[in-house]
């Protein structure tokens, strides 16, 4: 008899484990509470409660070839960052060529998911519904994988705040923010040096008169463009840099990288720079935050610690006076009020997730909770891993470890990230070792020392290149024909929306003939009066180079120079 498995959420998350059920033989019934796919990346205009909202400017901070799907690539014309409208016509695209909307029932809200009263035999679940109209109806299914984020439930801290109660301006969440037109003119305070935080702060500062990004910490900026224009993330993350992590001293690898950071713009000089060092913590994505400091459209401030009627006073003391709005970009806490009470078992109120999946107590692995990370990569190859995994646990075809090893892994990983993370530690994950983790479970890790013998250019790629999803298609289940032609043609990916005019192929300057030849000359003389020991000679040479200086100079200082 074929297993029955509710997704719950049809967001990039809910797609794929569709497509994941159908490849394991199962059968899926998608329970979607609006009505279109794309959750996060659908736009609206009006936020709903309880659902994801996102701002109108929003584009992804990872590209496409790295944040795609592993067994479909984006379409080669496709911008190497996605306005959030593109990617949402890319989830369509993925929906359509696999054909899975018929698996979805929209504008039906998941209201309860319970054990049945023989789950320690069946491992199924009783799934309560509500559609439109406010009709309830009551499924039973064998397995049960929950997509619907966790973006979705506002944290606004007004009582950290005192005097919130005096501010006579306008305070609300970035749940609510789309588009900076209502603050032009305005003096606004954004609370909060997020990726969305940061975002919406330049995306303010075009509108209104002043703006303030007010931030705990700090943190490193970095822009989506790296060395020769290419996408930050396809430079960054590769395996050859997780082995240099793993071999070379961490003070090392801070000092470098921050060097390099800091010689495009000062993080101290910004008011950037962060407390912690650039290994420590995920960095910030920002093309233009630099830039509207810069210009002095946007200023950064401490932590904001209280209202004082129409002004806002900081940790420094500092105050800023006559503020029309502040913007909490302070996070979400992940809501899961459809599930048992039970699974709620984390010191912070969260569940607890063997590799950030199965709540452990579980005596049936036939839950499974998706996308609960926070990495410094994309998001979606690890929900499309976490969900081949699950589904394959679901079909028996995976076993778990006994619980106690899973609560013993669980707390290893939180020690590992509490002293960055205090309050988020249960959610962060190192991106290439976790996704290699998920292979190795689904048996779809990359064999390297194969690839090395069989075929060594392929292997130098997924050594020494970008670490794209397609090399988790390779090998074992889900085995895709054409992943290593997708690897080996990502580059041209990549070129071929920016590839939008002839290019003349400019010839290289030659070499003016007489510049090796006085490089010689100057080099032979050089040492002629170490070895002849020619004082006179050096003295002469030291004066000119003196008097070149000082001609320097005045040029410098006055714009012209006297020749005597």
């Amino acid at each position: 008899m074929v297993r029955r498995v509710a997704v719950i959420g049809a967001g990039s998350g809910g797609l794929v484990s569709i497509k994941c059920c159908l490849d394991e033989g199962l059968k899926p019934v998608c329970f979607e509470s609006s009505d279109d796919i794309g959750g996060l990346w659908k736009f609206k205009e009006d936020p709903e409660p309880e659902h994801s909202s996102i701002y109108r400017s929003l584009v992804s901070n990872t590209s496409k070839e790295m944040m795609c799907f592993s067994d479909f690539p984006m379409p080669a014309d496709y911008p190497n960052y996605l306005h959030n409208s593109q990617l949402l016509q890319y989830y369509r695209l993925y929906a359509r060529h696999f054909d899975l909307l018929k698996y979805i029932q929209f504008q039906t809200t998941v209201s309860s998911v319970r054990q049945t009263p023989d789950f320690s035999h069946s491992g199924q679940w009783e799934v309560v519904t509500e559609n439109s109209d406010g009709q309830e109806e009551r499924h039973v299914f064998d397995g049960v994988l929950v997509c619907s984020g966790h973006y979705t439930h506002p944290v606004t801290p007004m009582d950290a705040f005192k005097g919130a109660d005096t501010f006579q301006g306008e305070c609300y969440h970035s749940w609510k923010y789309k588009d900076p037109d209502q603050f032009r003119g305005k003096r606004v305070v954004v609370v909060g040096m997020g990726n969305s935080g940061c975002d919406i702060a330049v995306d303010i500062s075009r509108a209104a008169e002043k703006t303030f990004l007010s931030t705990i910490k700090g943190g490193w900026v970095l822009g989506r463009m790296s060395d020769n224009g290419l996408p930050l993330d396809m430079m960054m993350i590769n395996r050859w840099g997780v082995l240099m992590q793993r071999l070379l001293p961490k003070v090392l690898l801070n000092w470098v990288t921050e060097r390099r950071i800091n010689n495009k713009y000062d993080h101290r000089l910004y008011s950037l720079q962060p407390k912690h060092r650039f290994f420590e913590r995920r960095p910030i994505i920002n093309d233009d935050l630099p830039g509207r400091i810069l210009y002095g459209a946007l200023s950064m401030k401490p932590n904001m610690c209280e209202f004082r009627g129409s002004s806002v006073v900081f940790e420094d003391q500092s105050v800023e006076e006559n503020i029309d709005a502040v913007v909490f970009c302070t996070g979400y806490s992940a809501t899961f009020s459809f599930l048992p009470p039970s699974l709620v078992t984390g010191r912070h109120g969260e569940i607890r997730l063997y590799k950030h999946i199965f709540p452990p107590s579980l005596e049936r692995p036939t839950l499974a909770l998706l996308g609960l990370i926070q990495t410094s990569g994309p998001i979606m190859p690890c929900m499309e891993l976490q969900a081949r995994w699950a589904t394959r646990a679901i079909a028996g075809l995976s076993r778990l470890p006994p619980e106690k090893k899973m609560n013993e892994v669980i707390d290893a990983e939180m020690q590992i990230y509490m002293r960055s993370y205090p309050k988020h530690a249960s959610v962060q994950v190192q991106y290439i070792p976790y996704l290699d983790d998920l292979a190795q479970e689904v048996g779809a890790k990359p064999k390297l020392l194969s690839l090395l013998f069989r075929d060594p250019s392929l292997f130098l790629k997924v050594l020494l290149g970008p670490c794209t999803p397609y090399q988790y298609r390779l090998c074992g289940p889900g085995q895709w024909n054409r992943a290593h032609k997708a690897i080996c043609t990502q580059w041209e990916r990549v070129a071929q929306p920016m590839s939008t005019r002839p290019v003349p192929k400019l010839n290289p300057s030659p070499m003016p003939w007489w510049l090796p030849l006085s490089g010689g000359l100057t080099v032979v003389l050089v040492v002629l009066a170490f070895r002849i020991k020619l004082p006179g000679l050096l003295d002469n040479l030291s004066e000119a180079i003196g008097g070149l200086g000082g001609l320097f100079d005045d040029i410098w200082k006055d714009g012209t120079a006297t020749l005597v």
